[in-house]
């Protein structure tokens, strides 16, 4: 898994792990620390810091592969791009309200 798809994972079930795994996850996808670093963080292992970066991976996936909240997004974001290339100002206005609450 990629770090801009297990961004995107983690803005969509994120808040399905623990707070221990969140702190972890956020550290490594979003802040770019190394293992080593976020180890010295947590006061953890190494060892213990990729085994639970990789166990969220394959949680969030699993969520994913359960609920298919991203997938659904995704394709949402591109009809609405769609929409957007084929419409007058005020549709494109409430189109922009649509996709201000996807984004909330």
């Amino acid at each position: 898994m990629n770090k801009l798809e297990a961004n995107s994972l983690l803005d969509f079930y994120g808040v399905l792990l623990t707070e221990k795994q969140q702190q972890i996850t956020e550290y490594y996808f979003r802040e770019d620390y190394s293992l080593q670093e976020i180890a010295e963080i947590t006061n953890v292992s190494r060892s213990a810091v990729h085994d639970t970066i990789r166990r969220c991976e394959k949680e969030l996936q699993a969520y994913e592969d359960k609920l298919h909240l991203y997938a659904s997004w995704r394709k949402r974001m591109k009809l609405y791009e769609q929409i957007r290339a084929r419409s007058d100002a005020e549709t494109g206005r409430l189109l922009d309200l649509c996709i201000d609450t996807e984004n909330d």
